[in-house]
């Protein structure tokens, strides 16, 4: 097996400009065991809806003034998020070329229940990188990874607190969507919207994003 060439932050259906930098590896590390952080692409995604960007959010058990690991963050269903999730997505998509193509692959992850937010972000990641066709070896951190020049840092250049153009190797590509008229268009959203919108082409889209 290769060495791991890529560490990248864990995500909640993750932003086009994870996947852009996923084109080139090989061996990805996912981090698991850094401090769970709330306001990040852990546990929120961007799509765009009908009157603009929309962020989702899944619910974490949150205790007070107690820091825990990212592994150690579990989901709360309080609230039935996962309806809300799916109508905001279905809604958002439904009007888009491939949303019938892959819709099957995604609402069941909004009706089966998951208790650890690793795990359920990590059967999610999956079934995008089967979406999108790439083969990646992908390693869940044993320990926390301290940087290093061997492996290529993402975990904090893949922020909502960092603009992607501040990310050297990523170029923002437009492609279509589907409330273009009416917003123009909206960059580095969740995956899914480059998923449903291009299908099959997405992938061309991550290639060409990815500066070489």
């Amino acid at each position: 097996m290769k060495q791991p060439n890529k560490i990248i932050p864990l995500t909640y259906l993750g932003p086009i400009q994870l996947f852009a930098h996923l084109q080139d590896g090989d061996h990805i590390i996912v981090e698991q065991l850094c401090s769970y952080e709330r306001k990040s692409y852990r546990n929120r995604c961007n799509i765009v809806a009908a009157n603009g960007p929309l962020s989702l959010s899944v619910p974490v058990i949150n205790q007070k003034n107690v820091k825990i690991k990212t592994r150690d963050a579990l989901i709360s269903y309080d609230t039935d998020w996962q309806k809300q999730h799916w109508r905001s997505i279905s809604s958002a998509y439904n009007s888009s070329p491939f949303f019938e193509y892959y819709a099957d692959d995604f609402q069941p992850f909004y009706e089966q229940k998951f208790d650890s937010l690793v795990d359920y972000n990590m059967k999610l990641f999956h079934t995008i990188l089967s979406a999108l066709d790439l083969n990646i070896t992908i390693t869940q951190s044993s320990e926390y990874i301290q940087k290093t020049d061997n492996i290529q840092d993402l975990r904090f250049l893949i922020s909502p607190k960092h603009k992607p153009e501040y990310d050297k190797d990523f170029k923002i590509i437009n492609y279509w969507q589907v409330f273009a008229q009416k917003h123009g268009f909206i960059a580095n959203m969740s995956i899914l919207d480059l998923i449903f919108n291009m299908g099959p082409e997405a992938s061309i889209i991550l290639a060409q994003s990815l500066n070489v």
